[in-house]
């Protein structure tokens, strides 16, 4: 470990640690442009400039490797006039348009022109002008502002995986551009905006319409996948104005995928803001109050015998309102539950069954991964980044069974269906002699009503080629919907012999199922699922599938207006915060639930949040440790029997429109047109 000097302060710092590095260990700021942790190091801003004692000239610190006996000096005047100097060069092209940029008040450039700029241009020059390239329906630019600091090239090519971006020319001609007309084609492309260190690439669903000083910050938890990465909402008034990310490394890392941060516009269209009821007489749905909405549902459960009733909840329900759904209805005698409302079908016994075990993080450590059945890419793309990440740091091999698509990464193909894992293929034996080796099992793998019988067959596999070990569990469930863990830890499952998803459904087109409560669920054609004479009760905040179908709707309020715990496809318990209130009479769902126990005459005993999640946590203690993760013991887990060697049908057929929210967002419509409908820019499907 070299021992150095950084303004006559000691140091020690691991060999390689750069002298920016360790001149922030110390509480040294250096300004940079183009220097940012999670990419390589051009060192062509030349912002970073110290003085090392002996040396010529001022280094760029970004690209200085620290060495033994080293003296550097952050802020002598040599420095300061070198950055001075390389600030007025950066200066002479740049636009003064900083009250129309949507980056002003959180702008580098602004933020280190304050400490190192002059007040006047000693430049009389016509400032040059760039053609502004088309990135999509998302990225807004305006290459006037561009320092070329190559940051955005950088991360399309090492993090996001799409060579669509690069520098043309040299001097005074070179450009950041497209290289030809084509969006750019990644669902990662909004972090573009972030490592933007001026206004040259900004949000285009946002242009125009807020200035972070106006912003109201609220910490909160993506529900657009099962990740669970970290945001912050900001909100002006009762409105949700952008989604940005924040730092979590076991997580998100830094980032946050497109639709995470850009379809909160579905928000504040097709909303729920009243109960309505369906009329007896003319059989359209109509405005009703509360009363009325809830005095005909607890009528009508408890008229019903608890066998012929059911209840099942969707995919973005928080904790709370899962686990007091459930009360109320073992309450009620009713057994028929389930939140596999996707068509997957497993075995709920075991939570290693179900979870993500090597935990998100533990991607890095991988020497080997097999993908099974899942497309990361769509379905959880932080999930993908880290693979990438890992691949292009240790050079490991990734394997496929399964749809072929462009991954950003190259991988193996072994198969396309179950069939795949009982040949004795040459990759099976990298994982046998793997140090920890690991499988990815994607949703579409248990998207049939054998799928118990393929999580035993998942997990004899598991153990023929030493997947779990004593030190390493490389056994590993990618979930897709933000409630599913929390739902399936909380027991939402058949009880007692009650019927699961599958049955439930066929049991309605049968008539023998006369009540259907849906929390939240929209995500299968409930209008064509459900059969004529079942008494369809929907719960959510979305004038979605579920409520076109529905007797009786009860307004709920969506993941940006209430608290509560989620648990992500890894078992970490992580806490969403409200940011704006439901809109009109619609409430949080624990409370709508509340509120008809005492019409049902069952009333629960909780009276407000903290109530309620005391006793989940009573009774489900893993739920208080917020932000850790629960490890679970390597147990048998599904049920021997028959199973249809198929190919696995893809579970995701349009990345940028899963649930209620993206599928009534604008931006999210005007992706899956550029994107997805546009065979130019479908970069997305098969490979080949």
């Amino acid at each position: 470990m070299p021992k150095l000097k950084i303004n006559n302060t000691e140091v020690d710092v691991p060999a390689g640690t750069s002298i920016l590095q360790a001149a922030e260990l110390l509480g040294y700021e250096i300004p940079r442009f183009c220097y940012h942790d999670k990419l390589s190091v051009p060192a062509n801003c030349r912002m970073c400039l110290v003085e090392v004692k002996g040396a010529p000239k001022p280094v760029a610190s970004c690209a200085m490797s620290c060495g033994e006996n080293m003296e550097v000096f952050t802020a002598s005047p040599m420095v300061t006039k070198a950055r001075h100097g390389v600030m007025e060069m950066m200066l002479i092209n740049h636009p003064l348009d900083c009250p129309i940029c949507d980056q002003g008040g959180e702008c580098d450039l602004q933020d280190q022109a304050y400490g190192y700029g002059f007040d006047r241009s000693r430049y009389a020059e016509d400032k040059r002008s760039k053609p502004d390239p088309d990135m999509g329906p998302l990225i807004k630019t305006v290459m006037n502002r561009c320092i070329q600091c190559t940051r955005c090239v950088r991360f399309s090519e090492e993090i996001a995986g799409v060579a669509d971006l690069g520098m043309l020319n040299r001097g005074e001609d070179s450009e950041i551009t497209t290289f030809i007309e084509k969006a750019v084609g990644s669902e990662l492309s909004g972090n573009l905006i972030d490592v933007c260190p001026v206004g040259a690439l900004t949000s285009k669903p946002y242009a125009f319409t807020a200035r972070p000083w106006e912003l109201r910050k609220t910490e909160s938890i993506d529900v657009h996948d099962a990740v669970g990465a970290n945001i912050r909402i900001d909100s002006r008034g009762n409105e949700v104005m952008r989604i940005l990310p924040r730092l979590n490394e076991s997580v998100n890392e830094e980032w946050i995928a497109d639709k995470s941060r850009f379809a909160y516009d579905g928000l504040k269209r097709a909303r729920l803001d009243r109960p309505y009821v369906r009329d007896a007489n003319t059989g359209e749905l109509r405005a009703a109050g509360w009363d009325e909405a809830l005095k005909i549902v607890a009528d009508k459960i408890r008229a019903t015998p608890p066998n012929r009733v059911a209840a099942m909840v969707g995919a973005l329900c928080e904790g709370e309102s899962i686990f007091a759904l459930k009360e109320l209805m073992i309450s009620l005698g009713v057994k028929n539950l389930d939140c596999r409302t996707d068509g997957t079908l497993y075995d709920p016994s075991e939570r290693c069954g179900y979870l993500m075990n090597s935990t998100i993080a533990g991607i890095d450590q991988a020497d080997v991964i097999l993908l099974i059945g899942t497309n990361p890419r769509w379905e959880a793309p932080l999930v993908n980044a880290r693979i990438r990440k890992n691949i292009l740091s240790r050079r490991i091999k990734v394997g496929v069974v399964g749809d072929q698509v462009d991954l950003t990464y190259k991988t193996q193909y072994i198969g396309a269906g179950l069939d795949s894992l009982s040949h004795d293929h040459s990759f099976f034996g990298l994982l046998k002699n793997a140090q920890k080796p690991m499988v990815i099992i994607g949703q579409s793998v248990f998207l049939t009503p054998q799928g118990e019988a393929v999580h035993a067959l998942l997990h004899d596999f598991a153990q023929a080629h030493h997947i779990v070990r004593q030190d390493w569990n490389g056994f590993n469930v990618l979930q897709i919907a933000a409630s599913r863990v929390g739902a399936l830890d909380l027991g939402f499952v058949p009880q007692q012999a009650g019927l699961n998803a599958y049955e439930i459904l066929a049991a309605s087109q049968k008539d023998e199922l006369d009540v259907l409560y849906l929390m939240g669920v929209d995500e299968f054609d409930v209008a064509a699922s459900v059969g004529e004479k079942t008494f369809v009760i929907y719960q959510g905040h979305h004038g979605d599938q579920g409520a076109a179908r529905a007797d009786v709707i009860l307004p709920g309020a969506a993941y940006t207006e209430k608290d509560g715990l989620f648990v992500n496809t890894e078992g970490r318990v992580q806490m969403a915060r409200r940011a704006v209130f439901p809109p009109g009479e619609a409430r949080e769902d624990w409370k709508i639930i509340r509120a008809l126990s005492d019409y049902a005459g069952r009333s629960l005993p909780y009276d407000t949040i903290f109530q309620l999640r005391q006793k989940l946590c009573a009774a489900h203690p893993h739920f208080a440790k917020v932000n850790e993760i629960k490890h679970s013991p390597w147990e048998p887990f599904g049920k021997k029997g028959e199973m249809a060697h198929t190919a696995f049908t893809p579970i995701i057929d349009n990345y940028y429109m899963t649930d209620s929210i993206s599928r009534n967002s604008p931006t999210m419509a005007a992706c899956t047109l550029e994107f997805v409908e546009n065979p130019k820019n479908n970069s997305l499907r098969k490979q080949g």
